[in-house]
């Protein structure tokens, strides 16, 4: 049974959550996002492994926050490298610094970072991603960004299920175009992806301790997509997109 009282004692468990922050943002109120504490959280919720970035390096320092989060790897944690969008020269340095120590995938914060899809830097730095074979997980509205990130690994973390249509009708013609299903709780988003686009498309995100694990967990338990599609959403996709063994 789960730390939470609120989930049931068989809930499938989440191998790899594709979408944990550890830090926090200094101009609002907030969980705390220390990282004993998410790891706790991710306990609690049955989520035995996670991909985590630092808000340290998508609001203040890039290098120190990344550093911060690399210090953090092991069995429960992938670490993501922040990116700052308002830095593409600087970015693009950290991409390069961050594949050479091993990285598997680097996040992008357009709304923490006030940068708009047609902002050169987005393209360039998903370029550089790309170019690096560093998968990119990513905020923003996929209605907006979709366009700079064409042919890069990409995974939507926003994808809300008002706006899954338009993800359907681009991800049918980018082949690494993914979403999280953290905001796909409507009763067939999850089946809606799986029909038009395939499973594999599918990436359980959480976004811990920021929002709640337990309610997208609860509709993957519930979806109509089979066991061995419950175990490829809640991290057997974001293995193989990671290329990640085990």
């Amino acid at each position: 049974m789960s730390g939470n009282p609120f989930v049931a004692a068989d809930l499938p468990p989440v191998t790899l959550d594709i979408d944990v922050l550890v830090g926090r943002y200094a101009d609002r109120p907030g969980p705390n996002g220390e990282p004993v504490a998410v790891a706790g959280a991710l306990a609690a919720n049955g989520i035995e492994r996670a991909a985590v970035a630092s808000l340290r390096a998508a609001l203040f320092d890039v290098p120190s926050g990344n550093d911060e989060v690399a210090a953090l790897a092991g069995l429960g944690v992938l670490p993501v490298g922040g990116l700052d969008l308002r830095d593409p020269l600087g970015a693009e340095r950290e991409v390069v610094r961050l594949a050479e120590r091993g990285f598997r995938a680097v996040r992008l914060f357009p709304d923490e970072q006030r940068v708009e899809a047609d902002f050169p830097s987005v393209r360039h730095v998903a370029r550089r991603a790309a170019e690096a074979d560093l998968v990119v997980l990513t905020g923003g509205d996929v209605r907006r960004f979709w366009r700079p990130l064409r042919g890069a690994t990409v995974v939507f973390l926003d994808t809300h299920f008002y706006h899954l249509g338009d993800f359907v009708v681009v991800a049918r013609d980018e082949p690494g175009f993914h979403t999280s299903t953290r905001l796909l709780n409507s009763p067939d988003a999850l089946e809606t992806v799986a029909a038009h686009v395939g499973i594999e498309r599918l990436l359980y995100g959480s976004r811990t301790p920021f929002y709640e694990p337990v309610v997208p967990r609860l509709r993957l338990a519930r979806a109509g997509i089979g066991p061995s599609g419950v175990a490829a959403v809640a991290g057997g996709n974001a293995r193989r997109i990671l290329g990640l063994t085990k």
